[in-house]
């Protein structure tokens, strides 16, 4: 919580990003471009406002808004980074039929004002650059699934080129691989953290630098269920009365990156993991979908994780 004159609200995008100064019950509006000018630009047009106590707020949105949301912090400003479903549902709230980039900024502005979220702080330099280079790894991966598609149907000398574009990035994904193990070795924080996911059946490399660079510090949640909503693997119940009564289906309110990271991960620990054979085991008895079962163990994963890396002991299949 802090105590703020106004508010601002920051509705993010890839190549610009719109802002609502809300002071008292009026709404100043701006737009910025998403690079570092803009964000210097924002830092300009508030002490032009003449702007004081500034608690600013965004949306979740991935890679979009951190660097804006790290220049804020930076600047000595507070921040509250929010899941997007808490802001739809505020907006809902106000029963508004207009969705622009301007009208969301000041959905974003009242939400802060009325709620007050808790303040967001980035986390250390060494996650940070974990994190860059797990994203580039992504990149990579993602250029040469496509390259490899395309070389299916090619030809000739399209073939040729395709073929080596794609050794090419064999090349640079091996020297990400090894940048990226180098780093965690170097940082004895990481390095033990690590030590610590690879007790845990059905975690591989790939699912453990997402974590230590995602939310590796598990500091900024209170518990599993808040780790679980944030990358979107919460249960969503749909219940009212007796008339309507329906599964409790994967939310899919946080961040789409981190739901991919841990599908293929719990297939495995669904076979390897002796907590998650027994849940496999007891929710196919009740009837469960194949795709209903595969969710909870992402779930149960989830939680194995956070118990680990919050009490910092390795993966016990009695005590989990």
């Amino acid at each position: 919580m802090t105590t703020t004159n106004c508010t601002l609200g920051i509705d993010i995008s890839k190549q610009k990003f719109d802002v609502a100064l809300l002071r008292g019950n009026k709404l100043k509006h701006k737009k910025f471009t998403n690079n570092l000018k803009g964000h210097e630009s924002l830092i300009i047009w508030l002490q032009q406002q003449n702007a004081r106590g500034i608690h600013a707020c965004m949306e979740a949105t991935g890679i979009y808004g951190e660097a804006l949301a790290e220049f804020l912090y930076d600047a000595g400003f507070p921040i509250s980074i929010v899941n997007p479903g808490r802001i739809k549902g505020f907006a809902q709230s106000e029963q508004l039929r207009t969705k622009t980039d301007k009208v969301d900024a000041g959905v974003i502005a009242r939400f802060c004002a009325a709620l007050e979220p808790d303040l967001w702080q980035p986390q250390p330099r060494e996650i940070r650059q974990l994190r860059e280079l797990v994203r580039r790894l992504e990149a990579l991966n993602g250029m040469h699934q496509q390259e490899t598609n395309r070389l299916e149907a090619a030809d000739g000398f399209i073939a040729e080129q395709l073929q080596d574009h794609i050794d090419y990035l064999n090349t640079e994904i091996k020297k990400v691989k090894k940048l990226a193990r180098q780093h965690i070795d170097n940082h004895p924080e990481l390095k033990y953290r690590k030590t610590l996911l690879e007790s845990i059946p059905g975690i591989g490399e790939a699912t453990i630098n997402v974590i230590l660079s995602e939310f590796g510090t598990i500091t900024q949640f209170k518990n599993a269920k808040a780790l679980a909503a944030f990358i979107g693997v919460a249960p969503k119940i749909r219940q009212s009365g007796t008339s309507l009564r329906g599964r409790g289906a994967m939310s899919k309110m946080g961040r789409s990156a981190l739901r991919k990271a841990f599908f293929m991960p719990a297939l495995v620990a669904l076979r390897y993991n002796p907590i998650l054979i027994e849940l496999k085991i007891r929710l196919t008895r009740s009837g469960k979908s194949k795709m209903a079962i595969v969710g909870a163990a992402m779930r149960k994963l989830v939680h194995i994780i956070y118990g680990v890396l919050k009490n910092g002991v390795p993966f016990d299949e009695k005590f989990a």
